[in-house]
């Protein structure tokens, strides 16, 4: 008989429910769901890399590829990841711009998570040769001794190689 773990599930709708949610509205924050952190006094870092990332130019409608990379340290929630591939899935129709969406990536996954931190990372293939890469990164407002461990966490991640993050 399998053990189980202290990870909080009852409250997720798509992992197991057989049927993906409508994305013919584009992405959204409802899109997204979350659990419960069951290390929240604990800083660490969750690494999210989505190399396949597609979506659209809002001017000339063509296809725009390349890797969303979500960091972030949790609070009181984490991002459910198969609910985090199908919002993914959700810019592949549409048309907006790279910094519109890492902006709106991080604007989506803060209102979801309020995490005490949080960066996204476009990492967009060449078009028209230009490269374009756009980061976003936003810290939440906590008290003194929180926000020095968060940070102390966050600097020390930053300063590693970045092979392990895509």
């Amino acid at each position: 008989m399998p053990t189980r773990s202290r990870d909080q599930t009852q409250d997720l709708r798509l992992l197991g429910a057989g049927r993906l949610p409508s994305v013919e509205d584009g992405p959204g924050a409802h899109l997204l769901e979350s659990f419960p952190n069951c290390f929240p006094g604990r800083p660490y870092i969750i690494s999210i890399a989505f190399p396949e990332f597609t979506s659209l130019c809002p001017v000339t409608g063509q296809p725009d590829t390349g890797a969303v990379c979500v960091e972030y340290v949790p609070d009181a929630r984490c991002v459910e990841s198969k609910s985090f591939k199908l919002y993914m899935f959700a810019f592949r129709n549409h048309q907006s711009f790279m910094e519109t969406i890492v902006n709106t990536v991080l604007e989506d996954l803060t209102r979801v998570l309020a995490p005490c931190w949080c960066r996204v990372r476009g990492l967009f293939a060449p078009r028209g040769g230009v490269r374009m890469h756009v980061f976003a990164e936003e810290f939440k407002t906590m008290p003194k001794k929180q926000d020095a461990l968060v940070r102390e966490a966050v600097s020390a991640w930053k300063a590693e190689p970045y092979p392990h993050r895509v």
